[in-house]
C-alpha cells in the first residue's frame, strides 16, 4: 500500500485544471516544474513562453542523463507525465516508466500521454524512497524538480542505485542552499516552516551541496555533472506569482512567499542544479 503525502498546490492546480483554467493548462498543464531560459530565449511573460521554458528544463535534465534511442528509463516524481511525453515523442525504441506517490497525478498522466508505435509507457504509484521495481530495471532514472519533497533524499540515492543498471546514470534537477543559507533556512523553517507545508507540503532545500554529494557517494553513486542553473530560471518566479494571483491564493502567500524564493535565489542563496551520478559499471 502506498503511503500518500498532502501537497496542498496539487490540489489547486488539479481543480484549476479540472475548470480548464487557460493560463494554467497552457503553462501547466504538461510540466510541473521551473522554466529554463537563456540567451536565445528572451522571458516575455506570456504563459505559452513559460510552457517552453519548461520543457527546455526538462530537456536539459533528460540530456545530462544521456538519455537515448532504446533505453529504459525511469521519470521518479514524474507528476503529470511531461517528461515521459517529452521522452516519448523524442526517441524511439524505449521502455518509459513514471513513478509518482500521488494517485490522481498518475491518473491524469495515464489519461492524457500515450506509446509512440514502437514506445512503451507505464506509470506506476509508488514511493521515490521504496520503488517498486526489481533490482537494475533501467538504463537511466530521472527526477525532475520533486526531490525535495521525497523524504529521504538518503533513501532515494539508494534506491536509484538500486534499480539503475550497472553504468547507469541518476539525473535530476533539485533546490541546494549556499553554506551561508543553511542556517538562514533553519531558522526560518522554525518560524514559517508550518506555513510553507499547509501551502506545498513537505519540502526540504536545507542540503548543501557537499552533504548532497556525500549522500549520494554513500549509496554508492559517483557524481559526474554539477551545473548551476540558477540564472537560468529566474523568469519562472513572476510567472507564479500571476498564476497563484488568478487562482484565488492568499495574496500574501503569492507575494510573499514566491517573492522570498525568488530574492533567495538572486542572492544564490538558494541554487538551482542540475546533478547527474554514475552506478558503478561493475
Amino acid at each position: 500500500m502506498t503511503t500518500s503525502i498532502d501537497l496542498p498546490y496539487f490540489d489547486v492546480l488539479l481543480e484549476g485544471l479540472r475548470q480548464g483554467h487557460p493560463d494554467l493548462s497552457v503553462g501547466f498543464g504538461r510540466h510541473v516544474h521551473w522554466g529554463y531560459w537563456d540567451d536565445a530565449h528572451r522571458p516575455d511573460g506570456s504563459m505559452v513562453d513559460f510552457a517552453a521554458a519548461a520543457e527546455r528544463l526538462c530537456r536539459r535534465v533528460c540530456d545530462a542523463g544521456s538519455a537515448r534511442d532504446g533505453q529504459s528509463i525511469l521519470d521518479v516524481g514524474c507528476g503529470l507525465g511531461g517528461t515521459v511525453a517529452s521522452l516519448n515523442e523524442r526517441l524511439s525504441d524505449v521502455k518509459l516508466a513514471g513513478l509518482n506517490i500521488d494517485a490522481r497525478q498518475i491518473e491524469r498522466a495515464r489519461r492524457e500521454v500515450h506509446a509512440r508505435p514502437g514506445n512503451e509507457i507505464v506509470f506506476h504509484e509508488g514511493d521515490a524512497c521504496k520503488m517498486p521495481f526489481p533490482d537494475a530495471s533501467f538504463d537511466v532514472v530521472l527526477a525532475v524538480e520533486c526531490a525535495f519533497h521525497f523524504p529521504s533524499r538518503a533513501r532515494f540515492f539508494a534506491e536509484a542505485r538500486r534499480v539503475l543498471r550497472p553504468g547507469g546514470v541518476l539525473s535530476l534537477c533539485d533546490f541546494l542552499p549556499s553554506k551561508l543559507a543553511v542556517p538562514i533556512l533553519r531558522a526560518q523553517d522554525l518560524v514559517f516552516g508550518g506555513y510553507v507545508r499547509n501551502v506545498v507540503g513537505p519540502t526540504d532545500v536545507s542540503i548543501p551541496l557537499d552533504r548532497y554529494l556525500g549522500l549520494a557517494r554513500e549509496a554508492g553513486l559517483t557524481p559526474a555533472i554539477e551545473e548551476d542553473i540558477t540564472r537560468n530560471t529566474l523568469p519562472t518566479y513572476p510567472i507564479l506569482q500571476k498564476i497563484a494571483l488568478e487562482m484565488g491564493v492568499h495574496g500574501l502567500t503569492a507575494k510573499w512567499g514566491v517573492g522570498a524564493m525568488g530574492l533567495v535565489s538572486r542572492l544564490a542563496l538558494l541554487r538551482y542544479l542540475i546533478l547527474t551520478f554514475k552506478k558503478p559499471a561493475a
